[in-house]
């Protein structure tokens, strides 16, 4: 089974090197990897070109529910995986995918993450877990995917490209399952699809972090889904835990592994532009 993996990428030159080598480590390499350059600034596409097995094209239109969609289309494998540019895979990755989808009847997954910036990663990865598995219990066919860490079958794409929305305000991967479950097309989170991923989302302020989360359930809200629901409870979690979070990412040094306040005051990665927000 080919796998291709999609990357869409705007200004991830501090991350996209570690990204790339994770893939070049698989014990199955992947039938293509596509770096989709959304108008970056930065040294994001001479990183890319570094690397051998790598096809960067570019996307003129801002925002990654562009970029995403690009890719997708160029993506020549029977399932496309996509991740973003500070996912970290690992060495498994493309095996889990081919294993996963042996199964004809399932056209999109996700799957559980860690987060490789933050202390305690196996406890919290735990945590997440729990949280995502719960959520996706009580979805019944409108599970989510996770654009971090996920994956869907060429056909599944094709089938549905004319129908995803593209427009500002809601999240493209959650849009995408939507438009998979309305074609009647099985979407499903699996815990053996596993990454690392960043946290830096945190890096933000307050106000704008809220605006962010609550995306999650507006998106089905917008598509007059009840689905959401299971969301509320752990965005209002999310939302209260804000203040912790923060401190525990700023004062974490992934490059020593050490946790400190002392650690605040250093700079850390600048926040990921907010995938939902992009000129129509």
């Amino acid at each position: 089974m080919k796998i291709s993996i999609v990357i869409p990428v705007y200004n991830e030159g501090e991350h996209l090197a570690a990204c790339l080598k994770a893939i070049a480590a698989q014990t199955v390499t992947p039938y293509e990897v596509i770096v989709v350059d959304n108008n970056s600034t930065d040294n994001s596409v001479a990183i890319a070109k570094q690397f051998k097995f790598v096809t960067v094209i570019s996307e003129r239109r801002q925002g990654v529910v562009y970029a995403r969609g690009r890719g997708f289309n160029t993506a020549r494998g029977e399932v496309i995986g996509r991740i973003d540019a500070d996912t970290l895979i690992p060495h498994n990755w493309v095996a889990t995918i081919q294993t996963v989808f042996a199964d004809p009847k399932l056209a999109a997954v996700s799957g559980a993450v860690t987060y490789h910036d933050l202390p305690w990663r196996r406890f919290l990865g735990w945590l997440d877990l729990s949280f995502r598995q719960w959520i996706a219990d009580g979805m019944g066919k409108n599970v989510f995917l996770y654009g971090s860490n996920m994956a869907i079958r060429r056909t599944a794409w094709q089938s549905v490209k004319q129908q995803v929305c593209q427009r500002a305000g809601l999240h493209e991967d959650f849009d995408l399952a939507i438009h998979l479950a309305k074609a009647g097309a099985a979407v499903r989170f699996d815990k053996r699809v596993q990454a690392a991923v960043s946290l830096r989302r945190f890096n933000i302020k307050f106000a704008d972090y809220w605006q962010y989360v609550w995306l999650s359930p507006k998106t089905y809200r917008l598509h007059g889904l009840n689905a959401q629901r299971r969301m509320y409870p752990v965005v209002t979690l999310v939302v209260v835990s804000y203040f912790v979070i923060r401190l525990l990412y700023r004062s974490y040094d992934p490059a020593t592994d050490r946790l400190s306040l002392v650690n605040i005051f250093n700079e850390r990665d600048p926040m990921r532009v907010n995938p939902a927000t992009f000129v129509d």
